[in-house]
């Protein structure tokens, strides 16, 4: 009497196991646990975690602190992407974002202006840099990656012509909070990126908002026929997205004392792109998932201190990352799909 039984249990958890697989997020966990286990084997004390101070120290936080302006850049890229926008001026937004807040507080001991002023002038200014690239695509149509090429060049050239190509160091000490200062025993960027990130969940899954982008991401003319106020949408995302960016430019300028803009935020727009598209939001736009696009940014971020880990040049984490581009895209093509399923069926 227990054979039926068993094999009836198999039935149910077959069916249980193929939905596990279909999940969205079952690859982008599959993926980071898989560079886990490999840091597990390969480092020594990886999972080693120590408290001192009251603070908790270890390999593990150090990748979640890392990743934390990641995590801000590729919250806001999930939205852009998906309404079939793309964001490639993000680098650029955090460098300049970095350099006025370093400027405004100066180069002294005390404050030339108060924090709360330079820091909201820093993340004025990069409101600003996204209310520019919504406008170009949304109300003069110009295509997302033309749109906000012209930020990525003329930001970061903006952000170089105030500090003539010079790096600005900071030493008011209350700024280091944001970006090194700990709270409840974590790194405080952590506070910062949980508090963004329940704040747009919150707006997506309890207000229409998000159903909206859906509807924009899936068919912007349908969507403005029946309705729906696509420009204002489009002006949305690159603003918050722009806003997300400055929140991580002034994360990265207080985590290193100093305003790099020459160096600041270089390519974090191509690692946002990986990191929400592994994270399983469609390039096509519509389906997003901000849960992903977080997951996507720690495993970017565990991939690179791997590779730095095991003494692996510096270099070979460009050629991993064009690598790991390339299987995405084919992972999002419907030919290769088609071509994949053929090969199955034969």
């Amino acid at each position: 009497m227990a054979a039926p039984a068993q094999a009836v249990s198999k039935e149910s958890a077959s069916p249980a196991f193929a939905l596990l697989l279909r999940h969205p997020l079952f690859r982008p966990l599959a993926a980071l646990a898989v560079l886990l286990l490999i840091d597990l084997i390969a480092i020594p004390g990886f999972f080693h975690l120590s408290i001192k101070d009251g603070h908790l120290y270890g390999s593990l936080v150090d990748i979640v602190n890392r990743a934390a302006p990641l995590m801000l850049a590729a919250l806001g890229m999930t939205l852009v992407i998906a309404t079939r926008g793309i964001d490639i001026s993000v680098g650029a937004v955090v460098a300049l974002s970095g350099t006025v807040a370093a400027m405004l507080i100066g180069g002294g001991p005390q404050a030339e202006l108060p924090l709360i002023w330079a820091m909201a002038a820093a993340i004025g200014a990069a409101l600003l840099c996204g209310l520019w690239n919504g406008v170009l695509v949304s109300a003069l149509g110009l295509q997302p990656i033309v749109a906000t090429l012209i930020l990525m060049v003329a930001g970061r050239g903006l952000a170089q012509l105030l500090t003539d190509g010079q790096i600005v160091t900071v030493y008011y000490e209350p700024f280091f909070f944001l970006g090194g200062g700990y709270f409840a025993g974590l790194p405080f960027s952590l506070t910062v990126v949980a508090v963004v990130f329940a704040g747009i969940a919150l707006m997506m899954r309890k207000t229409a908002l998000g159903l909206f982008i859906q509807a924009v991401g899936i068919n912007p003319v349908a969507a403005r026929l029946a309705g729906l106020k696509t420009a204002s949408l489009i002006i949305f995302v690159y603003v918050f997205c722009a806003a997300c960016a400055g929140l991580a430019g002034l994360m990265i300028s207080s985590n290193i004392k100093s305003a790099d803009a020459n160096n600041a935020g270089l390519l974090l727009e191509l690692d946002a792109i990986l990191a929400v598209t592994l994270g399983g939001t469609s390039l096509a736009g519509g389906k997003f998932s901000l849960v992903g696009s977080v997951i996507g940014a720690l495993i970017i971020q565990t991939l690179t201190y791997t590779i730095y880990s095991l003494g692996v040049p510096p270099e070979v984490n460009m050629v991993v990352k064009s690598v790991v581009v390339f299987l995405v895209c084919l992972s999002q093509s419907a030919e290769f799909k088609k071509m994949f399923s053929r090969a199955r069926a034969a």
